[in-house]
């Protein structure tokens, strides 16, 4: 059994407990304060984000929001450097728990709250990352799903070749604050150099610096497009996707918003899965739980998303045979 979904059970198991569980919430008497701690801007509307998964997921476990918990939301407007300042003000706002989106957000909260129970989301490497002594059993304060990005990027690549015709160039959006992307980089890398495929790297950390990349892209000829998954480029997915348009480039990306925002592909984990999961840790760290006893779960669902309409207007023909395997078509 891979790593990805070793635990996965462990905590299945555990979830069907919790389940069976939801008149906690309804019983207790407290005001549970939960902190949230996003890089990414305030979304217009929280449930209609994928951050609303997280409030739908305490729903389903009988929390009522302003009767027995309310949450503390803090957003980074993309700016990590702001996320150590955020992290703090949640810690003297005496929060109950702490859920951080990513590994800088972890990061900030760990250190500017070292006793408090924290949640992680979207972190790929828990144990690399040193919030972990393991999967199994995290030790400390932290815990949460993890989902395992770093090798997407051979299936990702994979893909690209499906759908392109030609490909002698692909250019690789990172962002070089990002400690994840190096074991990204080097997996999707090695892919490329079998394919005897030129790899374009282009780092940016704003969206200034996403539009010079693409003016990078054009002069390097890149003939299609790998975004890596980071909170900015997320943020940044109308941007991205109207900016491959403009250049033809077929593209692909972690997550279905991407495709929903007009980029051509994506392939990777559900964040709604995600943040529901989240719910369901928060959940069982409020009944006592110790976190450093709830096992990591690696998140073990993978979804294909295509656009049809941006395929078309990029001269391209998705096969059939990817159609059916598609989770979603985008017409």
């Amino acid at each position: 059994m891979s790593t990805r979904r070793r635990f996965l059970h462990a905590f299945s198991l555990g979830t069907l407990a919790a389940a069976a569980l939801p008149c906690f919430a309804a019983r207790s008497a407290k005001l549970w304060r939960i902190g949230f701690l996003a890089p990414r801007a305030r979304p217009v509307s929280l449930e209609n984000d994928y951050y609303g998964a997280f409030l739908k997921g305490m729903r389903e476990l009988g929390y009522v929001e302003g009767r027995n918990f309310v949450v503390e939301w803090r957003f980074a407007d993309g700016k990590l450097e702001r996320l150590p300042g955020l992290a703090a003000d949640l810690a003297g706002a005496k929060v109950d728990i702490i859920v951080c989106v990513g590994t800088a957000a972890t990061r900030a909260a760990q250190q500017a709250a070292p006793n408090s129970s924290i949640v992680h989301t979207g972190v790929p490497d828990p144990v690399g990352s040193g919030f972990a002594a393991s999967l199994a059993r995290p030790g400390g304060k932290l815990t949460g799903p993890s989902a395992n990005t770093s090798d997407m990027g051979p299936a990702q690549l994979e893909l690209l070749k499906i759908v392109t015709p030609v490909l002698s160039r692909i250019a690789v959006l990172l962002n070089p604050a990002s400690a994840s992307h190096a074991a990204y980089l080097k997996n999707v890398q090695s892919g490329m150099q079998k394919a005897g495929i030129k790899l374009v790297r282009v780092d940016a950390q704003s969206a200034r610096e996403i539009e010079r990349g693409f003016t990078l892209m054009a002069k390097e000829r890149a003939d299609a497009l790998i975004i890596t998954s980071d909170p900015l480029f997320f943020q940044q997915r109308r941007q991205i996707s109207e900016l491959a348009a403009k250049y033809k480039l077929a593209s692909i990306f972690g997550f279905r918003e991407y495709v929903q925002a007009g980029g051509l592909m994506s392939y990777g984990h559900s964040v709604s899965e995600n943040y529901r999961s989240a719910a369901a840790y928060v959940d069982k760290i409020l009944r006592g739980a110790n976190p450093g006893r709830l096992p990591i779960e690696q998140l073990a669902k993978l979804e294909l998303f295509v656009n049809l309409g941006t395929a078309k207007a990029l001269g391209l023909t998705i096969p059939r045979e990817l159609l059916r395997r598609a989770d979603g078509v985008i017409d």
